[in-house]
């Protein structure tokens, strides 16, 4: 005879999550391990729970194969990315873009200047995840050489790729955000204008000042020449070994699908690796697979070009499917649904209605472990209230990524906060207070929405039709 499924108590539904938050938290503080084990304990009470409201096995297992199908694109762009890391190395790009940035950048300037081009190529690219995996890596050296904090070097890796990332209509999580709340998507990207601009510039002015402090550490000219000679000594250094990173970008601008974009560029580092490096075919392919290894004999250079390769995801892989089965679970047995209902209840106005948007969405990184489910959860659970206050529905999708997208990264067990953890080589909790535009964007939406600034309504859309037909 089939169990009758219900509707879980609020009760019930906290018991996974409470459950996960204390095995995080003692990996984290108590014992100093991995949380894949404790999310795997995390998704086995949340097994438990949904047996015990009338789901079976069959239903769990759907949950997290349906949760883990809607990744499969983004683990498959994971592993591509550290093959491409892996090449570029060995082919000598990643060496030259810091060889020539310690040329360029002075370290006075290197925060905003970084930051920038951050937010350029993930404009263009439409994707945080491949700024930080190419220029984001090579800029992390680069602070190496400046004696610059590499905490603070992946914050502002961060706040720019992400930056770059929600305003570009490249982005998937701007199309999704769009979707999920039913507005145009160039409306969509011109309603975070508001919000977006004025953080990131606050974020650059504290980037200015943390580099013009220099509270970052102390240049040291020797250094830097001393790194440049080590790198000029293991590669070819020359503008050609650029060509793989060129390659990359013009794919963006063509607007290539990502997957093959980046598998070539991998590919490509390859090529130029056996040409100008020396290497043959079969260093290549274990570079593809194991990474390149750094035997320089200087640590910093070492560290920095040891690195990539398909083997070098794992660990992230092995964290994203585990936080993508709790997050499944959680979803289907309505956990998450009870909830988000009693955080949607008790809406007093706009400026609450935004602010508990955010709290949900930032909520639902930790919990849903996936960027795009914290978008869509509370996307479709907040979008009544918002046309019942008459509100344009690109504030929704705004106030989505305001909280979602941007969290992401910030937190260690979600998809986006592994990912670039593993490519920048900085632990999430690390970076995380110096992700500035990420910390600082969720608290101006809020201001704005309770200073009534940038916050759109239908009838305003009304009376602008009557204007211009001449209605009164």
């Amino acid at each position: 005879m089939e169990k009758i499924k219900r509707e879980p108590h609020l009760w019930e539904a906290f018991v996974p999550v409470l459950g996960l938050s204390i095995f995080l938290i003692m990996a984290e503080y108590k014992f100093h391990i991995e949380p894949h084990i404790p999310l795997v304990f995390g998704c086995v009470i949340a097994a438990l729970m949904a047996l015990k409201i009338g789901y079976d096995w069959n239903d769990i297992k759907l949950s997290i194969l349906e949760s883990v199908y809607r990744a499969v694109e983004a683990i498959v762009i994971i592993h591509i990315v550290g093959m491409l890391i892996g090449t570029w190395i060995s082919a000598g790009t990643i060496p030259a873009m810091v060889y020539y940035g310690l040329e360029l950048i002075k370290p006075e300037f290197f925060l905003v200047t970084g930051c920038v081009i951050c937010a350029i190529v993930s404009f263009a690219t439409g994707s945080s995840w491949t700024s930080s995996g190419t220029v984001g890596v090579a800029l992390m050296g680069i602070s190496s050489g400046l004696s610059i904090d590499p905490a603070i070097t992946a914050g502002m890796v961060i706040s720019g790729a992400y930056f770059g990332d929600k305003l570009s209509p490249f982005s998937d999580s701007s199309n999704i955000a769009a979707a999920t709340a039913e507005t145009n998507l160039y409306s969509h990207v011109g309603s975070m204008v508001y919000t977006t601009v004025p953080s990131f510039a606050i974020a650059l002015l504290i980037y200015a000042f943390l580099g013009f402090g220099n509270v970052t550490g102390e240049f040291d000219i020797d250094k830097v020449k001393l790194i440049q000679n080590v790198i000029t000594n293991e590669f070819v250094i020359a503008p050609v070994v650029l060509i793989p990173a060129i390659f990359i970008l013009l794919a963006a601008i063509k607007k290539v699908q990502a997957i093959p974009s980046l598998f070539f560029g991998a590919l490509l580092g390859g090529v130029w690796s056996m040409i100008f490096q020396g290497n043959d075919i079969k260093e290549v392919f274990l570079v593809l697979h194991f990474g390149y290894k750094s035997n320089s004999g200087l640590k910093i250079v070492d560290t920095l070009l040891s690195r990539g390769g398909f083997d070098s995801m794992m660990w992230t892989i092995s964290l994203i499917i585990f936080a993508l089965a709790f997050g499944g679970i959680m979803e289907r047995s309505g956990f998450t649904r009870i909830i988000l209902r009693r955080l949607i209840s008790s809406v007093h106005s706009v400026a609450h209605l935004v602010a508990k948007t955010i709290f949900t969405s930032i909520l639902s990184d930790f919990v849903l472990t996936d960027q795009y489910l914290s978008i869509i959860v509370p996307g479709r659970a907040y979008a009544d209230l918002y046309d019942s206050l008459n509100l344009d529905r690109r504030v929704l999708s705004r106030t989505l990524e305001d909280g979602a997208t941007l969290w992401s990264p910030l937190c260690p067990w979600n998809g986006c906060g592994a990912y670039q953890a593993a490519t920048l080589g900085v632990a999430t909790f690390t970076y995380l207070p110096f992700a500035f535009f990420n910390l600082i964007n969720p608290i101006v939406a809020i201001i704005m929405a309770y200073m009534g600034w940038g916050i759109f309504y239908n009838k305003n859309i009304l009376l602008e039709v009557a204007e211009k037909e001449g209605i009164d």
